[in-house]
């Protein structure tokens, strides 16, 4: 059963509307506009969540990481989220450097898979910066990302 929940943000940043399916989270992501979500009780997983969030939130790196699922999840779109993934907190790459990593010529295929992700935050593709560290592309809008980006230190 799919089950959606909206997370209040602190100021600054969108709220989050969190998806799962089960016991497993499916999507997070920002809402961009007022939106209205049928809420039914939490999840033991968004329950979690919504934990990792208050921690993110407050500025600090969580210390785990809630149980998540990506359907559609090509082995390109695995190869460069996992890639992502290893980004530490308060730090950038490019999606160049990205490709350079894995061996692709295309910084726009790694844009576009980092761009599908359907777990924002959890899998970092905030982090993800343009040529030169350039603030470009991000499904949750730019606005968040800087703020996402400030509130980790890394610009």
């Amino acid at each position: 059963m799919t089950c959606e929940t909206i997370y209040h943000t602190p100021d600054g940043f969108d709220d989050i509307i969190l998806t799962a399916d089960g016991g497993v989270l499916t999507g997070l992501r920002f809402t961009g506009t007022s939106v209205v979500v049928d809420t039914q009780p939490p999840t033991p997983v968004i329950r979690d969540t919504c934990r990792w969030l208050d921690i993110y939130f407050s500025g600090r790196q969580p210390d785990f990481t809630p149980v998540f699922q990506m359907d559609n999840l090509t082995p390109f779109r695995k190869r460069v989220l996992e890639m992502v993934c290893t980004i530490p907190w308060g730090r950038i790459m490019t999606y160049g450097e990205i490709a350079g990593h894995l061996g692709i010529r295309s910084a726009q295929a790694v844009g576009g898979a980092v761009g599908w992700n359907p777990i924002c935050l959890i899998v970092p593709c905030h982090r993800v910066m343009g040529a030169n560290g350039s603030l470009t592309g991000y499904g949750g809008g730019l606005r968040n990302k800087a703020a996402l980006l400030r509130l980790e230190g890394a610009i």
